[in-house]
């Protein structure tokens, strides 16, 4: 086994986010996370302000995958790589600009970033690819992600990955 692999393939969900040449690199990212993810498929584009700090509008997607890799190693040999040859430059501001962002929301059974249930840019590209995902309260990520877009600012776009 590999390491870093589980025992099998599990659906994995990932964010993307970009606003700066947002276009270019949402498509820049979707094509190279199709080379060892053939099967990926991608939520619509929503565009949304900045959080946490000012800065040009994000465009945000949501990708379904299946991997063997855990969390650890999809991140560490799939996509900080990805981000680093697209130019994304980490800094001690999380919230700067950003050429990329991949972030693993769920892995498997296990939703690895809470902020999905808070944050519009998150639940609503997340809830056309798992609108029956069920939070803690037991509410379906589809109730939340609609009262998120009616709350806080996020309009889909036309560009498709």
């Amino acid at each position: 086994m590999n390491a870093g692999a589980t025992t099998e393939a599990v659906a994995v969900y990932l964010a993307l986010g970009s606003n700066i040449r947002p276009e270019h690199h949402l498509r820049l990212a979707a094509e190279r996370l199709r080379v060892p993810f053939p099967a990926v498929v991608f939520s619509s584009v929503w565009r949304s302000p900045a959080v946490g700090a000012p800065g040009p509008d994000f465009l945000n997607a949501v990708a379904r995958l299946e991997t063997a890799l855990s969390p650890t190693a999809l991140k560490f040999q799939i996509l900080r790589p990805l981000e680093a040859d697209l130019g994304r430059v980490r800094s001690a501001d999380r919230n700067a600009p950003r050429v990329i962002d991949l972030d693993i929301l769920i892995h498997g059974a296990t939703v690895l970033d809470a902020e999905l249930w808070q944050q519009a840019h998150l639940a609503v590209p997340l809830a056309e690819r798992l609108p029956g995902l069920a939070g803690a309260d037991g509410k379906r990520l589809s109730q939340i992600a609609a009262a998120l877009q009616a709350s806080q600012p996020i309009e889909k776009t036309d560009l498709h990955l």
